[in-house]
């Protein structure tokens, strides 16, 4: 089991919230986190060496598309609550259809989701913060970035 962080030490060590997460394969490869203090999206470059000191493509996130990424995780989390409670089915997840809302949103976030051409190198360190168990909706890691040699 890793080792979990309180907060506070984690701000003091410099690590940064992560608000959102689109993938994981091996750890987080895509998603939303805060970089000196503003969110930005990260973009896992190398899936094939995720173990490895992972490299990603980070760039800044708009206000509206934090928005509408945290709108869009949660209506995923619902869903995620109910099909695990046995009330739906897998079929019914939101992004094979089952919510309208989910598919425009995943329309208007598509170009902001998409690594611009000055996107920036960077490497993460990660670490785990404890939570509440029943506080379903945050994550339980930060990240610490650095520039990418």
């Amino acid at each position: 089991m890793p080792e979990v962080w309180d907060e506070a030490q984690l701000i003091a060590d410099g690590f940064e919230r992560v608000h959102v997460e689109l993938d994981w394969y091996d750890g987080p490869r895509v998603g939303v986190a805060d970089i000196d203090g503003k969110p930005h999206y990260f973009k896992g470059h190398h899936y094939e060496r995720a173990h490895e000191d992972d490299e990603y493509l980070v760039w800044p996130a708009s206000s509206a598309g934090l928005e509408w990424e945290l709108e869009q995780s949660a209506i995923y989390i619902r869903w995620n609550e109910r099909c695990q409670a046995g009330l739906v089915g897998p079929e019914t997840h939101p992004g094979f259809g089952g919510n309208a809302r989910y598919d425009e949103l995943d329309s208007l976030l598509a170009p902001h989701r998409r690594a611009p051409d000055d996107a920036r190198r960077m490497k993460r360190e990660m670490r785990f913060v404890a939570r509440d168990p029943g506080e379903v909706e945050s994550l339980n890691y930060w990240f610490r970035w650095r520039q990418s040699t």
